[in-house]
């Protein structure tokens, strides 16, 4: 754990946000390998482990096979890693965030999963505390450990984000809300860690009409949340093996491949992929498009009232994307 982030924490079960302090462990220099949280106000403790501090406990954790998805494919979606900038692009597309606007801001990210965005605003120049629920926090910490003190991976539920409020320059969250058990609360959970005039940028997926006609998809879900995560994976793979090639031909040709969001499996044919990767993408996808047991589209519109009731600004919101901020002075 960094020395920094001592400043940003609160206790997640206490009214009133109170703080919460290293009872245990041998700082080396502004890290903490291991040790132990706590509150004095409620008495709670919290384990430090890995230099990650760990608010979660192993059967409140809904996502456990994430933490297997995010560690089996640590690297195909970090831009440094696998020699492409699909994530650099994406989260600069998708919140209008410009490249020069990171450096300096404390930003955090919410269901981190592996780091690729994280990574990617520490690189720009962002300190950022990443925050997922699973294990992946793991995988996040050994992808975003060559930045130094600029990334602090927290393992904790959005529903208790152990954060003070308005102490963030900006807040993320991509490709999570669908995931939860209550997206509204998911939503509803963050706006708070804003400082005013602060920025918010929601990715999620969208309600389409595609969707209600991917029978298939819909019938393997009815199974695959409740397979062991070695088990959808043999699944997925027999599954990608045959029908990749056809997909990544049919990729080639317009108007028709629109048709392949109808196939089992979610191909991924970004150009700026080799076939290889190509082929791990879209074997990590369709595991994603069948690991969740939560699985929930939003409309872009319902995302933007929800963020306007709870007092931001919306900028923009347009399918899978809602943008707001935090209104100046409040």
């Amino acid at each position: 754990m960094h020395r920094w982030l001592v400043d940003f924490l609160a206790c997640p079960a206490c009214p009133g946000e109170a703080p919460i302090q290293v009872s245990d462990g041998e700082w080396q220099g502004d890290i903490l390998e291991a040790g132990e949280l706590s509150c004095s106000a409620c008495g709670g403790k919290w384990p430090i482990t890995d230099g990650i501090p760990r608010f979660v406990a192993p059967d409140d954790n809904y996502a456990k096979s994430f933490g297997y998805q995010w560690k089996r494919w640590r690297r195909i979606q970090i831009d440094r890693l696998a020699g492409h900038r699909l994530t650099e692009d994406r989260i600069l597309r998708d919140t209008g965030w410009s490249r020069d606007w990171f450096a300096g801001k404390v930003v955090f990210d919410g269901g981190a999963g592996a780091g690729r965005f994280s990574d990617v605003m520490a690189g720009l120049g962002a300190r950022v505390v990443a925050l997922d629920l699973s294990s992946a926090v793991d995988a996040c910490r050994e992808t975003t450990q060559v930045h130094g003190d600029a990334v602090q991976c927290i393992q904790a539920s959005l529903y208790a984000i152990p954060l003070k409020s308005r102490v963030f320059d900006a807040v993320h969250c991509a490709g999570v809300i669908q995931h939860t058990p209550d997206p509204e609360k998911t939503m509803r959970a963050m706006p708070r860690l804003l400082k005013p005039g602060a920025p918010l940028s929601y990715n999620f997926y969208e309600v389409t009409m595609s969707r209600r006609f991917q029978f298939l998809r819909a019938a393997f879900r009815l199974v695959t949340p409740h397979m062991s995560p070695s088990a959808l994976l043999a699944l997925c793979r027999a599954l990608v093996v045959p029908l990749f090639p056809f997909s990544r031909f049919v990729s080639r040709i317009r108007f028709v491949r629109f048709g392949l969001r109808f196939l089992p499996i979610c191909a991924v044919h970004y150009p700026e992929l080799t076939r290889d990767q190509q082929f791990e993408w879209t074997l990590l996808d369709t595991f994603d498009w069948y690991n969740p047991r939560y699985d929930t589209p939003q409309r872009h519109g319902a995302v933007a009232g929800l963020l306007e009731r709870e007092g931001l600004e919306v900028i923009e919101a347009r399918p899978g994307v809602v943008n707001g901020r935090r209104p100046a002075g409040r």
